[in-house]
């Protein structure tokens, strides 16, 4: 092996020597050759794959530096901990370290002491960060929980889509991409976003064989609450070495049921963002360290975090994909020994999702509405003197805080809208002279840095830098000489008639009240692809706790995984439990035989055809239950809209075998149902 791969060969001692592993798992070794050979790289392994190592070991063995991109302080924390531990030089930078503290750890970068620097995303919007690494000289980048860089991804996270651009600044080192879970259309939004060239893509099974998936139905919280404290107590008698992971969605409910385990005599700690850095570092270490076995926290635990003996992962409420219930459920586990995924679900659970993603991805009506109240408030220059509740309140329509806030963003995205605060040197200007005269006026000689200045604000206005922007100052590319040499060269053009500009008090601004929503670059065609795309996920994990088939057959499906089986004797499906709904502590679940399923229903994933069609036929019926003032669901269910989309009849008599329609529906509906099918052909 060293003659024929000595770098490989040279990884392979290292992995014994200083991580303790005799070899490589499936998977990583192809991604380390790979990495090593300079190629780019996506690398897909489940949780307790053992991603980390196929950048750890490379990086080390490689010249130079490496830069991780992590997208979570207690997850760069961990990772360089261990390695730190194992006196491999590794360090990061994040929020919680001082200015000096930063500093001193740059200052180890640059005289080559550190091998892997760690940083999140968001470092590199401000400063120079990008082009003092560059200067440095950077042998690899890793970026790591990569499915966040998808507009299709289950943790999409605008900082992340800047990467690519990140990777330009850092002078275009080989990349290797890494994350547990993604379906093949995020993989291929992964490596065209982050314009890898022909990379090697090393993706194993997405099987746990370890895991059983359970599904147990409920009622309400007090149900959720009655069947977590029998799942905890069977699971600390069955296993007195392990520990167990709870998830919930809030930080309120979070807190809540750590107390009522607690008063259930079953000791839980509670972990979420609103704790400070001392507290969850010591909750965090109260359970590595097993001084409490439970731990109750927001989905943010446990990324990253190599905790081998949790034999039990029980969700308060339905994740809002499945990446993200199978990622969390693979924290359990990971020592390959029995474990248990356990869903509590609840059907209001799905409007909860539903609620955030109108939120979060408002309907352009909404942003429509927003845009108005704020030209309706705006002063004469533009400031609005309200917040985004006030601006929420003011709005035309029923118009949520959250919604006015995530217009907000999309509008300040457009750069219809400015939001500033004081630690940030926000400017509005607009461009008076033609090209004609600035070229007549201005010479490099004399006028360099205006000039220089003049062509960043016109790249970043897209041809409306006389119409008027709002510029970041501080954001400005380096060589301008930051924010106060800019606004020096701003005065300057000012006196000379130039432009004429000033800088933004903290709050929002309308760049120009004058223009219609029309005017601005949104991007509606994105904003409604991501919208619909969450809600196809919601609609994917809502099937998972309804399928009476095979649930691990059906993730697997999911992921494209050709080792989908229809049976894995490991679910309680396969097993014959039947996990009966619980309604509250006056109730007791009991177990027994499922039922037969319903001949010509499946709860297989719909294909990429099926779900346009599901999409059509959901606006259908939209518009028909308008029509009658009626809910949705008495036109036609769920249900039978899905097993519709998979049927495609093409005549009445084809729809009227499809199961959910009946005489009543196929008479009234029947000829709008197969005119749409028809339209999409």
């Amino acid at each position: 092996m060293a003659s024929a791969n000595p770098r490989l060969a040279a990884a392979l001692a290292l992995l014994r020597e200083r991580f303790g592993y005799p070899g490589f798992r499936p998977g990583q070794t192809q991604a380390v050759q790979s990495v090593l050979d300079g190629r780019d790289t996506l690398v897909i392994l489940p949780t307790g794959g053992g991603k980390s190592l196929c950048f750890q070991v490379p990086a080390l063995v490689l010249p130079g530096l490496t830069v991780v991109i992590s997208p979570l302080i207690s997850l760069m924390k961990d990772q360089v901990d261990a390695l730190e531990a194992r006196g491999l030089p590794a360090t990061f930078l994040n929020s919680t370290l001082s200015q000096a503290e930063v500093s001193a750890r740059m200052a180890r970068v640059t005289s080559g002491e550190v091998k892997l620097l760690y940083l999140a995303p968001e470092r590199f919007d401000l400063g120079s960060t990008a082009e003092r690494l560059r200067a440095i000289g950077v042998t690899l980048l890793a970026v790591d929980e990569a499915h966040c860089i998808s507009e299709w991804g289950h943790d999409f996270r605008p900082s992340y889509l800047r990467v690519k651009e990140v990777r330009k600044r850092l002078g275009n080192p080989p990349t290797v991409a890494l994350t547990a879970t993604a379906t093949p259309e995020v993989r291929e939004d992964i490596a065209r976003q982050l314009e890898l060239h022909n990379p090697t893509v090393v993706i194993t099974g997405f099987d746990r064989t370890n895991l059983a998936y359970h599904v147990v139905p409920t009622k309400n919280d007090a149900a959720k609450d009655e069947s977590l404290v029998a799942l905890l107590r069977e699971q600390v008698e069955a296993h007195r070495d392990g520990v167990a992971i709870v998830y919930a969605s809030t930080r309120k409910t979070v807190e809540r049921i750590a107390g009522a385990l607690t008063k259930a005599r079953l000791p839980a700690l509670a972990y979420h963002a609103g704790l400070d850095d001392a507290h969850r570092a010591e909750v965090q270490d109260a359970f590595m360290t097993e001084r409490v076995r439970v731990i109750v926290a927001t989905n943010a635990f446990g990324m990253g975090i190599d905790k081998p003996n949790v034999r039990l992962v029980v969700h308060h409420a339905m994740p809002g994909t499945l990446e993200a219930y199978y990622q969390e459920a693979g924290r359990a586990g990971r020592d390959r020994l029995p474990a248990t995924a356990v869903l509590l679900h609840a059907f209001p659970d799905r409007f909860t999702h539903e609620f955030f993603i109108k939120g979060a991805l408002p309907e352009r009506e909404t942003i429509a509405s927003v845009y108005e109240a704020l030209r309706r408030l705006a002063d004469p220059d533009g400031l609005v003197a309200a917040s985004s509740a006030e601006v929420a309140a003011t709005a035309r329509g029923k118009v949520s805080d959250r919604e006015a806030e995530s217009a907000l963003r999309i509008l300040t995205r457009s750069g219809a809208v400015a939001v500033a605060d004081a630690s940030r040197t926000h400017a509005h200007l607009r461009l008076l002279a033609t090209p004609e005269r600035l070229k007549a006026e201005l010479t490099e000689e004399r006028d360099g840095l205006a000039l220089a200045l003049l062509r960043s604000l016109w790249r970043r206005a897209r041809g409306t830098l006389h119409a008027g922007i709002v510029a970041d100052l501080d954001a400005l590319p380096p060589g301008l000489g930051g924010a106060l040499a800019a606004m020096r060269q701003l005065d300057a053009l000012q006196s000379q008639q130039m432009l004429v500009w000033r800088k933004l008090g903290e709050g929002i601004t309308v760049v120009d009240p004058s223009r219609d929503l029309a005017g601005w670059p949104v991007d509606w065609a994105g904003l409604d692809r991501r919208r619909h795309g969450e809600l196809r996920k919601l609609e994917m994990v809502q099937q998972y706790a309804y399928t009476k088939y095979c649930r691990r057959a059906f993730v697997l499906r999911y992921f494209g995984d050709p080792a989908a089986r229809p049976r894995c004797d490991n679910c309680d499906n396969c097993l014959g439990i039947k996990h009966e709904p619980r309604s509250g502590p006056a109730t007791r679940g009991r177990s027994r035989k499922p039922a037969a399923a319903k001949a010509g229903v499946t709860d297989s994933p719909l294909s990429r055809e099926e779900i346009a069609r599901l999409d059509a036929l959901k606006v259908l019926r939209s518009r028909l239950a308008k029509a009658d003032d009626v809910p949705a669901y008495v036109i036609f269910p769920d249900r039978a809209l899905r097993e519709i989309a998979r049927a495609n009849p093409r005549s009445r008599d084809q729809l009227a075998g499809v199961h959910g329609v009946g005489p009543a529906r196929l008479d009234r509906f029947g000829r709008d149902v197969l005119d749409t099918l028809r339209g999409l052909d």
